[in-house]
């Protein structure tokens, strides 16, 4: 069977919805491209606070660099300008990494997020997706994605909640959520 010549440009992939497991399949994704000898570089946007997935990507030392753009806590009611900077920030450095093509697997971990609070606009999202470099597969993450980012998407999963025990008031608990 013979290859498809656009195969090898990179995709675009959007994980969103309300259901929980978005940032976990994009860093399965991540854990899957490192295992492999692939670069990966993960932007976490509206999150600014120590996790579980921030420390597994610290033992993968030059295969994985995970940077935040966000305040320690979520996004709660209004942003405030601090949430605007940082965003505006990660967009920045995030347009250079994708024109690189350094990383082969790029993921804007709250993307989506970012763009429905208007901390960066959809425009200058897909502006920067489609300066990529050849090759760079990017995944989107979050809530509420624009139906302009989902067109602009190869692939688009939505995760939709059916049950989720923290209706019943359960934490998050370390390792699990977070």
């Amino acid at each position: 069977m013979d290859k498809n010549p656009n195969w090898d440009r990179g995709r675009v992939q959007v994980y969103t919805g309300d259901g929980k497991g978005k940032t976990t399949a994009a860093f399965g994704l991540a854990l899957r491209a490192a295992g492999r000898g692939l670069k990966v570089f993960v932007a976490q946007f509206a999150k600014g606070r120590a996790s579980g997935e921030m420390m597994a990507a610290e033992r993968f030392g030059d295969f994985m660099t995970v940077r935040r753009f966000g305040r320690e806590s979520f996004i709660r009611g209004r942003p405030t300008p601090e949430d605007r900077d940082e965003a505006q920030r990660g967009m920045r450095v995030m347009r250079d990494i994708l024109a690189e093509g350094a990383h082969p697997l790029v993921i804007l971990d709250e993307i989506n997020i970012a763009t429905y609070y208007g901390l960066i606009p959809v425009d200058e999202l897909l502006e920067a997706l489609a300066g990529r470099a050849r090759g760079v597969e990017v995944v989107l993450t979050g809530r509420n994605a624009d139906p302009r980012v989902l067109a602009a998407a190869d692939l688009v999963t939505e995760m939709r909640a059916v049950k989720h025990y923290f209706t019943e008031g359960a934490p998050a608990r370390e390792g699990i959520e977070q």
